[in-house]
């Protein structure tokens, strides 16, 4: 009985470690991007993959780093985002509005800065679904008067 209660203390005095992060989602059309923010790690790994493997093109790897810049913390904190759906350009902004909302976690004295910037607003347009009788969502089939 001594034994059990020994041990329980033991595993309570012991404090477990895990690596502290700030877990946030953005989305933008049919992108979604699971992001979580690291304070002891820097980089950013999407899907398993360097930044710059993913997103090729630097205006789309600066639209995912540009909320850290702006904050001036792009050298402390490192980030891990699973990203699914959407095109490019629209995985790299729903990972710029999880980073984005992950930071406020971190640091919710960030909010007025990046509201400003407009980091934190997410942008809903969404395609608009196909009707049936017409061709696209909109565009009827040309018509014919004889």
């Amino acid at each position: 009985m001594e034994k059990a209660k020994q041990t329980a203390k033991i595993k309570k005095e012991m404090p477990v470690k895990k690596e502290k992060y700030f877990e946030a989602v953005g989305r933008r059309k049919t992108a979604i991007a699971r992001v979580r923010l690291f304070t002891k790690k820097t980089g950013i790994e999407i899907n398993n993959r360097n930044l710059a493997d993913y997103f090729p093109l630097l205006r789309l790897q600066n639209a995912v780093i540009s909320p850290l810049e702006k904050m001036k913390i792009d050298d402390k904190l490192g980030a891990s985002v699973k990203v699914k759906g959407g095109g490019i350009k629209a995985q790299a902004e729903a990972v710029r509005l999880g980073i984005s909302r992950a930071l406020l976690k971190f640091n919710p004295e960030f909010q007025k800065r990046l509201r400003r910037i407009g980091y934190l607003t997410r942008n809903a347009r969404m395609v608009e679904r196909k009707k049936y009788g017409l061709k696209k969502a909109r565009r009827a089939p040309q018509w014919k008067k004889r």
